[in-house]
């Protein structure tokens, strides 16, 4: 027996329908800007002089959102978890302290496993900062602070599926984190120690010396060295360029893949040369403590793949190469 596939439905209708959900999504969360008050600034102090962490809780999908907006103060500058409301009626209210904040979030604002909650932090004297639908549920009227997150409508058709009061609730907790952190003036370097692992940590924590080649493998030849010297440098060392030092040991130039090219265009006899008639001077150099994001920028100014990294004295400490920049995730 065999059945016809159900005809698809209208692309334009999928499309009016995805309009319509951002549509009303959009609409809450514009709403939002007109019903920030003096709750709002009292919030924000509440956290800023916490001494403990802000422990975000909520039951369901406001669980969810608050497990993302606990996870955006942690990274910004807020040391802050989540807590499941269910489980911290049985055992897990341990991991609050008197010296924490409780940021709750109900969309009715009367979750029992969030309102259970109430008497065991009244009783520790941890402040309560809410995040409802409703001003006047039992949640908003036991805080210190009450945000509001209401929303006309669900974008659900049947005004049932938390989709708007959602996108609300995590709209307004970016909104507090982000004002949490330009408060603490927050920088881009402490966000790259919470992120380590990520592209933007490595860019903002990664200095030359961390990926530099040196002692052994740090290419170089003395002044006046025969040409063929320097090109055994580069050979033996792999880096595609040598350093030249002068008697005091300090940088006078590089030798690189491309100056060899340049040398044999021009000299047809390469046995009478020394590195000191063909080496660039003074040689593109970086410093140890360099960003190695900002020794990527050298190179590609000047479309170039190495780079000599020399101290204070202007005394080769090592050899850095795109490949390693590469390798370290750095670009």
């Amino acid at each position: 027996m065999t059945h016809d596939a159900p005809p698809a439905a209208g692309t334009s209708l999928l499309r009016e329908s995805a309009r319509r959900t951002l549509e009303l999504e959009q609409q809450a969360i514009a709403a939002l800007a007109g019903r920030l008050d003096d709750a709002f600034d009292h919030a924000c102090e509440l956290i800023l002089a916490c001494r403990g962490r802000v422990v975000v809780t909520g039951m369901g999908k406001s669980g969810h959102v608050a497990g993302k907006i606990a996870a955006t103060l942690a990274s910004t500058g807020t040391p802050a978890f989540f807590v499941h409301p269910g489980e911290a009626s049985h055992g897990d209210l341990g991991m609050i302290t008197p010296g924490d904040v409780v940021l709750a979030l109900s969309n009715s604002g009367e979750t029992a496993e969030v309102t259970a909650l109430l008497p065991l932090l009244k009783r520790m004297g941890t402040p309560l900062i809410s995040m409802t639908g409703r001003p006047g549920s039992t949640l908003a009227r036991h805080a210190e602070a009450h945000l509001d997150a209401g929303v006309e409508r669900e974008a659900c058709p049947l005004d049932l599926a938390p989709t708007s009061s959602t996108t609300a609730a995590l709209a307004l907790g970016d909104a507090l984190a982000v004002a949490l952190l330009e408060s603490r003036g927050f920088t881009a370097e402490e966000f790259a120690l919470s992120h380590p692992g990520g592209s933007l940590g490595k860019r903002l924590l990664l200095r030359v010396a961390d990926l530099m080649h040196e002692g052994s493998r740090l290419p170089r030849v003395d002044l006046g060295s025969p040409l063929r010297d320097a090109l055994l440098e580069i050979t033996r060392q792999g880096l595609g360029f040598t350093c030249v030092v002068d008697a005091d040991g300090r940088l006078a130039g590089v030798y690189t893949d491309g100056d060899l090219r340049r040398t044999l265009d021009q000299h047809s006899d390469l046995s009478g040369l020394t590195v000191d008639d063909v080496m660039t001077r003074p040689g593109k150099r970086v410093a140890p403590d360099t960003l190695a994001a900002e020794a990527v920028r050298i190179m590609e100014d000047n479309r170039i793949s190495a780079l000599a990294v020399v101290d204070a004295d202007g005394r080769p400490v090592g050899a850095l190469h795109m490949h390693d920049l590469l390798a370290s995730g750095v670009i």
